[in-house]
């Protein structure tokens, strides 16, 4: 009786390497390069994969995902208003920076703000070519390119450090979509009461119109928590008065903003588990809804 010699297994990703370990879910043979620890024995590369695809991501309280500390919304914001800035000084030059409102602390209008802040209805440009501008006019972009244009340096740190502080924990609370939503429809909805409360030539500009929907969408989210509001009522107070105090401040854009906020956060923090998403994407929609309906409501008034 002869010898019948036998196969030794090699590793199904690296057909060099003998082995005689296999995955404990599909039996492959599998090198300690391949191995991954499980509860019981080994997996490969491929089952570990799958297996993660399978489980399901943990939630927040409000349905989005966890946060794991990226903030990624929030730093994508910053950046996004940062880089807005950079270009509104290539188009305006020093003036940009400073020298505007505020006693010489904001800075004044560019070419980027006239072009993209909110603005009810004005006819101005170049001598013997007067043209129509505003959204009234059709340049409905403005209710959104507002939300990242500012007046001067000054003005864009004290708005980027709101974002940073309020961002970070809404963003952990709601996760990145829904914080993402939240904030700018709170933005569309500041621009939206500036453009429909505000003299029609008056241009407002700053993404102070959706940190003030945070703001309220915070005192929103800790009620809906059980918390204390105490680290947020002082600061919305505090900036309301400012908002009424300080000459030049889109009181308008800003009230709008903060009611926005507290409407949409309501939304997100009170929609029933049952079929969550789908009651906070419908409620948020109608939010928007309204916003325009009211924008359209100002343009023929104006027209």
């Amino acid at each position: 009786m002869s010898d019948v010699p036998t196969t030794v297994p090699v590793c199904y990703r690296h057909p060099s390497r003998e082995t005689y370990v296999r995955c404990t879910r599909c039996e492959r043979p599998i090198c300690p390069d391949c191995m991954n620890e499980a509860s019981v024995g080994h997996q490969c590369p491929d089952c570990v994969a799958q297996g993660r695809r399978s489980q399901r991501s943990a939630r927040t309280a409000f349905g989005g995902r966890v946060n794991r500390g990226s903030w990624v919304v929030t730093r994508t914001l910053i950046g996004i208003n940062a880089a807005v800035m950079v270009l509104s000084i290539a188009t305006g030059g020093a003036g940009a920076v400073a020298g505007g409102g505020m006693g010489g602390l904001f800075g004044g209008g560019t070419p980027l703000t006239e072009w993209g802040a909110v603005l009810g209805y004005a006819v101005y440009g170049p001598a013997g070519d007067l043209a129509e501008h505003g959204v009234a006019a059709g340049e409905w972009y403005r209710l959104i390119t507002a939300m990242f244009l500012h007046y001067g340096v000054l003005h864009l740190l004290m708005n980027m450090y709101a974002l940073w502080i309020l961002g970070r924990e809404l963003e952990r609370l709601l996760g990145s979509g829904r914080f993402a939503a939240l904030y700018l429809i709170s933005g569309l909805g500041g621009n939206v009461a500036a453009y429909a409360f505000s003299e029609p030539g008056q241009m407002t500009a700053g993404a102070s119109t959706a940190v003030f929907g945070l703001m309220s969408a915070f005192f929103v989210i800790l009620r809906r928590l059980n918390l204390s509001v105490a680290p947020i009522l002082p600061v919305i107070v505090i900036n309301v008065v400012f908002t009424f105090a300080v000459a030049d401040v889109s009181v308008a854009g800003h009230l709008g903003g903060l009611a926005t906020g507290a409407v949409v956060a309501a939304i997100l923090a009170y929609a029933p588990r049952d079929r969550r998403t789908m009651i906070q994407v419908v409620g948020c929609s109608l939010v928007v809804l309204a916003l325009l309906a009211l924008a359209l409501y100002r343009t023929a008034v104006l027209l």
